[in-house]
């Protein structure tokens, strides 16, 4: 029998809009994975879609006339979908792996590919799930987020974000580390359900890719389970299953970091006016690596930029501050991206001296520690 179904327009959008991320990379070696497998079942359809780093499967209610399974264009077919007027979509499977897709007076003739040469979607332990509140993981994934280094950094560990859990004074924390190796954020979170059921590696480390796709499935769902297995983790809840393949290797000894850096020498600002005067002086500093002098005195501190083509700037900043003068270099694009994630009216950063890291946290942030490198001026 082939395929043969009616499904609601709005739910075969949201659906294919989902996997778009994971499933429209077209693939040198695998055409394949540019397609999401569909496949009909007493209950609906299931879809699917992978990049064999993250994979997603979706159950989507629909009207099964005739049962069957093949994988067509992702692409493609959301914008069918997407630009059709209609309420419903009438999917129907023809001669080798063509279908026809009516919606409304619109018909389109759509090629298709087997779903046997579709990979498998992993399998995975049942019995190893904990529920979550999806909040928990929002709030650790945004503040680690956006330091994750990019594909092309040389050290391949830090393409991804380390995950560990802990337990102290008997209550139980889930932490997240991201660092491109000239910064290091760092996100924990008192947690009330039993973190003993998950089985983290010795060095759990999950993709940029898997973190991004992660991100996407909390913000539509209020809980869900997640395990973790040897290679992989999987998130799921009763309409839908992510997979993502984890990392191996090392990631830096971010506690010694933080060792390294003295909590004495202690300035404290107001966050939100430090960040516009930041988002200003940025404005003249040179694209490549943005670089900003900060002069530190007295419950003053003066930031300035220059650009070879453009000119100059300088802002002043009331702070609270008694140490000794600094002069500092610093990535001012680095600041900007942690004040943006941070909470909270005043934040306290530490600095040893003008060649060491600056670390930063807030009161008002319970739980996120952020430290950035400096730069030779």
């Amino acid at each position: 029998m082939s395929l043969h179904c009616t499904v609601s327009r709005d739910g075969l959008i949201d659906s294919l809009n989902i996997l778009q991320n994971i499933a429209t990379k077209k693939s040198t070696t695998m055409a394949i994975l540019a397609n999401v497998l569909i496949e009909s079942t007493d209950e609906g359809l299931i879809l699917t879609g992978t990049d064999l780093e993250v994979g997603l499967r979706l159950h989507v209610p629909a009207e099964i006339l005739g049962k069957g399974s093949l994988t067509l264009p992702s692409k493609k077919l959301f914008e069918i979908v997407r630009e059709s007027g209609t309420n419903s979509i009438s999917i129907e499977e023809k001669e080798n792996n063509w279908v026809v897709i009516t919606a409304g007076l619109s018909t389109y003739n759509l090629a298709g590919m087997a779903s046997d040469e579709f990979p498998e979607f992993p399998e995975y332990e049942e019995d190893c799930f904990v529920t979550f509140d999806s909040p928990v993981f929002l709030e650790l994934l945004d503040k680690v987020i956006y330091s994750i280094a990019n594909e092309q950094e040389n050290i391949y560990s830090l393409n991804a974000v380390l995950f560990e859990k802990e337990k102290r004074d008997q209550l139980s924390y889930l932490k997240m580390i991201s660092s491109d190796g000239h910064r290091l954020s760092i996100m924990e979170k008192q947690v009330n359900e039993d973190i003993d059921a998950l089985k983290l590696n010795p060095v759990t480390l999950i993709p940029k890719k898997g973190i991004m796709e992660w991100k996407k499935f909390c913000e539509s769902r209020d809980r869900i389970e997640i395990s973790f297995e040897k290679k992989q983790m999987v998130l799921k809840d009763d309409k839908a299953v992510m997979v993502i393949r984890l990392k191996s290797g090392e990631f830096p000894n971010y506690a010694a970091i933080i060792d390294s850096i003295r909590q004495e020498n202690k300035l404290e600002i107001r966050r939100i006016p430090f960040l516009d005067s930041l988002k200003r002086i940025n404005l003249f500093t040179e694209d490549n690596f943005h670089t900003i002098k900060i002069n530190l005195d007295k419950n003053l501190m003066i930031l300035s930029s220059q650009n070879a083509e453009l000119g100059n700037a300088k802002d002043e900043q009331v702070v609270s501050y008694a140490g000794e003068p600094l002069v500092l270099g610093f990535n001012c694009r680095y600041f900007i991206e942690t004040l943006q994630v941070m909470e909270g009216e005043k934040l306290e950063a530490y600095i040893n001296s003008s060649n060491s890291p600056c670390l930063l946290k807030s009161e008002n942030d319970v739980g996120f520690l952020s430290i950035i490198m400096p730069m030779q001026l």
